[in-house]
Order: structure tokens, then sequence, then C-alpha cells
């Protein structure tokens, strides 16, 4: 069995500690735990490794956030995954900083990068881990807000929101999108 887990976000350093670049950091650290090395492929950094029986792929697309479903939808065809076995990790403003959700399908609440998947596959059945970035930010400074470091205070409490995600990303290879919900949505 094989499993695709996109994880959102910019190439650059740049962009290297910023809000939106949560998917990345996610599967840095799920990669590090693996002993999985990212190599530069075709649209994407790409990963994989094997673990109790399913080969998990992991890839951070360097098409830039805006045009995430190229290389998501590339890499389902290239290794015949079905789209029942993609996982999407993305940063979400409507959630608190630290929460995660994960959800089998919904809009892309104005996120881009969600907007360019559901584009390039036809649709919103596909799995998201939504990872609440907060929304201290004032009118018209969205942009700036996702493409800012995190604070001190995030910073320091990363790790453990990172392994929490990381569990329910393989939650969701070993056991399944709805049991997952039922273990780790709250």
């Amino acid at each position: 069995m094989k499993y695709l887990i996109a994880g959102l976000g910019n190439i650059g350093p740049e962009y290297e500690l910023t809000r939106h670049n949560i998917g990345f950091l996610t599967l840095d650290q799920l990669a590090d735990e693996h002993k999985a090395t990212f190599t530069t492929q075709r649209l994407a950094d790409k990963t994989e490794f094997k673990f109790k029986g399913k080969t998990i792929h992991l890839i951070k697309p360097s098409t830039y956030m805006n045009l995430s479903g190229k290389a998501v939808a590339y890499w389902l065809q290239e290794l015949k995954i079905e789209k029942e076995n993609l996982l999407v990790i993305v940063d979400d403003l409507a959630l608190p900083y630290g929460s995660l959700r994960l959800r089998t399908k919904g809009s892309s609440a104005g996120h881009n990068g969600l907007k360019n998947i559901e584009l390039i596959l036809g649709g919103q059945e596909y799995s998201r881990l939504r990872f609440g970035i907060g929304n201290e930010f004032g009118k018209g400074q969205q942009a700036d807000f996702v493409l800012s470091n995190f604070t001190k205070e995030e910073f320091d409490a990363m790790p453990g929101h990172i392994k929490k995600a990381n569990e329910m990303i393989m939650s969701f290879c070993l056991a399944g999108a709805a049991k997952t919900m039922s273990l780790f949505n709250n």
C-alpha cells in the first residue's frame, strides 16, 4: 500500500521558518524520524520510507504554494497512488496556533495552495491535515502574516505540535482517515 503525503510551503531560505511553510517543517521532521533524505526531483523535493508494510512518499512541492496542485497531481500519477491515499499538510488561519484537524474533504477556505489542488484534481475530495497558525493580524495583513516568521513562543512550542501532526500522518497511513479523525480531532 502506497501513500502520498504533501507538505505545502514555499521554497527558498527567506520562507523557511514562515507560518505558510508548516507543511514543509512537518515533513522535514517526519523524514528525519525515519532516516529519509529529501532529494530534488520533478516539481518537488521527495523522499520515501517503508513502515509496517506501507510505502510512504513525502513531497514538498517546489512550485511555490499557489501552484501546489501541479506537483501533487504529477506525483499521484507518477507513483500510481489513489486519491484516498493522499494527505496534504497545510497551514490554517482559522485554527488557533498548534491546533490540528484532519478532514477528508472540504473547501479551500481561501487557501491558495488548496484552491490549486482542488482545481487540478477536480474537486475537494482529498484528505488534508490543517495545522493552525492563528490569525493575529490586522485588516488586509493576511499575506504578510502567513509569510512572517513564528514568534519565539510559537517556535518554542512547535516541536510538540509537529510531533502530534506526524503521529496523525502515520495514523492516517496505518489506520485510515476515519480512525485518525476519531482519535485526534477534538
